[in-house]
């Protein structure tokens, strides 16, 4: 708050929770990182963390209750997971067609905010439908390309086959920022349906089951248990946050120098820390094996490299696994839990681990905020401990 260049967001988000504190806890629970980018915000699932990109000076241009209204719309992407069902559709097409399902239902959004009734269509349809009813009017070309020529994003952002003089010709550019869309194609359907889930019941809970009615039948089903087998997110998690180093591949052409230099592909390598909580309320032999059983499952035959650590109210034991190396170990201790000690460890690991995993019941004090992606693999009867992380009820 004591930054002038973060103030404006601050002020947005905490107009935002005394008039829809739903939208605000939502909004609180996300990452935050400064942007650049042309649009004011935006919002994506970077490595399967929900993030809020925000250009401050881009922002203070807006009224107030315009900021209120992008946040809000930016929280309804997010609700919608509109950045990762995008499938075959094209960006653009996508951008213009998930921002229709939205707009609608946002007072005060932006004058230039793509809306239904400039192009002709009925608002309430899902953004799949607006999707293809706009294919053809906007010609997007291929799926390959931006289909966009030599023209720039804004100057193809108009029906075609519109007079580009007139003043009715519908603009198809989003006012928020859609090009981080693109940070969440590393992010498996079902592990950002989790994530989005783990933010909503926070949210709901934080703003005493005060939920907008537009959006209360989309949120109701989410508190609601989730569908997803705890073994798949956990694949799925392991698998975005170790997305790293780059090889050369003949598939992808270079940006740079065409087909005639191989173009990079990142690298996949396992560089976890699995955190064990070992007190006595946690102390249930078969839920750690079936825990370590999928960790190895998920670890070998891959560049790995895990070090497991188990911790009460301090660190007990450190072991490391490299690829098929790994080994299924049940390590018993016993007293009260503190969380913080294996994220102070994680801070002073070299390299550092590209995401944490903890087994815990969540009876512990744990660190206010963290810079790693998160894992909270919790007991049947456990708790989240922290607002940050994504949050995984484990059922042996």
């Amino acid at each position: 708050m004591n930054d002038p260049q973060q103030r404006g967001i601050e002020n947005a988000i905490i107009r935002l929770l005394k008039r829809r504190p739903f939208y605000g806890h939502m909004l609180l629970g996300l990452h935050r990182r400064p942007s650049n980018a042309p649009a004011p915000v935006g919002i994506t699932l970077s490595g399967g963390v929900p993030t809020l990109s925000v250009n401050a000076e881009r922002l203070r241009a807006y009224r107030g209750e315009e900021q209120e209204a992008l946040l809000e719309h930016l929280i309804k992407h997010l609700l919608h997971m509109h950045m990762v069902r995008r499938r075959d559709c094209h960006r653009l097409l996508w951008d213009v067609a998930t921002d229709l399902a939205i707009n609608p239902g946002i007072e005060h959004m932006p004058a230039a905010a793509p809306r239904p009734e400039k192009f002709g269509l009925e608002p309430g349809l899902a953004a799949e439908e607006y999707a293809r009813q706009l294919s053809s009017p906007l010609d997007m070309g291929n799926l390959e390309g931006e289909g966009l020529g030599s023209a720039s994003r804004e100057e193809a952002g108009t029906l075609a086959g519109s007079d580009a003089d007139s003043k009715d010709t519908p603009q198809a550019t989003p006012v928020d920022d859609h090009e981080i869309w693109r940070e969440a194609d590393a992010t498996p359907v079902k592990l950002a349906e989790q994530t989005v889930r783990d933010l909503v019941r926070q949210a709901w809970r934080k703003s005493s089951g005060e939920v907008p009615g537009d959006v209360s039948p989309l949120v109701l089903s989410m508190l609601a248990p989730s569908p997803v087998p705890w073994r798949q997110v956990l694949r799925q998690f392991v698998a975005t946050a170790g997305r790293v180093g780059r090889r050369a591949t003949w598939m992808r052409e270079n940006r740079r120098f065409g087909h005639q230099t191989p173009g990079q592909r990142k690298r996949h390598r396992l560089n976890l820390l699995v955190a064990v909580d070992v007190s006595d309320s946690t102390n249930i032999q078969a839920l750690r094996e079936t825990f370590a059983a999928e960790l190895v499952r998920i670890a070998r035959g891959r560049d790995s490299l895990i070090t497991v650590l188990y911790a009460g109210s301090r660190i007990q034991k450190i072991t490391h696994f490299r690829g098929t190396d790994v080994v299924a170990e049940v390590y018993h201790g016993g007293g009260f839990t503190d969380l913080r000690p294996a994220f102070d460890y994680a801070r002073s690991m070299h390299p550092r681990p590209a995401a944490v995993i903890y087994l815990t019941d969540g009876y512990g004090e744990a660190p206010e905020k963290m810079e790693f992606p998160t894992l909270w693999v919790l007991t049947r009867e456990g708790q989240k401990p922290a607002d940050w992380g994504v949050e995984l009820r484990l059922d042996a």
